[in-house]
């Protein structure tokens, strides 16, 4: 690992200045689990670290009946699955924060690192673009407000401009009626990152499905809105035949990744597996799985 500056701003400002000044030799650290490895493994070698540690506008988790909630960019996986305000407003989102990784991840990387590193492999994106969040940016410049869709552009790939930084994501507040499941499949009980993952919010009127939001992550590039299978849940009374009719589709309508980890035709038939037992859960279905998570 070579030699490296260490800064520390105070400011959202003050770190975009620093970051326009060291352009492509500079790096954000927040939490550090992913830049370290790259670091360590030699894939990256900054001249530069601006740590956003100090910038209090970047911290802390609260919510509002109106807006929804606000999660600091700083704010720790491990932070927002004990958060009482997170288990409470969203619990979904609790849900899925307290299965990311590892426990040392978890207490360790942030939720706006982990979205600015963009992994495909990894489990907030989907479980965010499932409840429509947005991602707050700041610079020299001002802020300005993206959804994660408009934020996650490609493999590795951001829609932040070289001296911006994340400054909280927010999560609009879920109406009365609307529950969610997040779902995911690992390869092994020893690997820490999904090879497939769904995420399901709707309203549940008995068996009776309103207002459906279905996102994929893990298995594409960036993690995907499934609005035609949304369609064909809406209005619907979801039986056990419903729920494989919609895995159907949300198979079909994906663009699944290839690599060594697994083949796109292997991780077409996970998500199908993982969506059909995500649709059983929220709905209160019977049907076995035989695929671990």
């Amino acid at each position: 690992m070579r030699e490296f500056d260490y800064l520390e701003p105070a400011s959202v400002a003050e770190a975009s200045r620093m970051l326009a000044e060291w352009g492509d030799d500079a790096r954000v650290i927040a939490g550090g689990t992913a830049l370290m490895l790259g670091m360590r493994q030699r894939m990256l070698a900054p001249a530069c670290l601006v740590s956003v540690a100090k910038i209090e506008r970047l911290r802390g988790i609260s919510f509002d009946a109106t807006q929804g909630l606000r999660i600091g960019a700083l704010a720790r996986h491990a932070d927002i699955a004990r958060s009482p305000l997170v288990r409470a407003h969203v619990p979904v989102l609790a849900s899925m924060a307290e299965r990311v990784a590892n426990p040392q991840v978890r207490n360790q990387g942030t939720i706006g690192g982990n979205l600015c590193y963009a992994d495909p492999s990894t489990d907030p994106p989907g479980c965010l673009l499932a409840l429509d969040a947005q991602v707050v940016l700041g610079s020299v410049r001002g802020e300005r407000v993206l959804s994660i869709e408009e934020f996650l552009v490609d493999y590795y790939v951001t829609a932040l401009e070289p001296d911006e930084l994340v400054i909280e994501i927010l999560v609009p507040p879920l109406a009365a009626g609307i529950l969610g499941v997040y779902s995911r499949f690992l390869r092994t009980a020893a690997e820490h990152r999904p090879l497939a993952s769904v995420a399901l919010v709707a309203r549940r009127e008995g068996a009776l499905c309103r207002e459906a939001r279905i996102a994929v992550g893990a298995s594409t590039p960036i993690p995907r809105r499934l609005r035609r299978a949304e369609a064909f849940l809406e209005g619907r009374v979801v039986t056990v035949e419903i729920a494989a009719e919609l895995a159907a589709i949300v198979a079909q309508d994906i663009d699944p990744m290839s690599d060594l980890r697994g083949s796109a035709d292997y991780r077409r038939e996970m998500v199908r597996a993982v969506a059909r037992r995500t649709v059983a859960e929220l709905f209160g279905l019977d049907i076995y799985e035989g695929a671990a998570a």
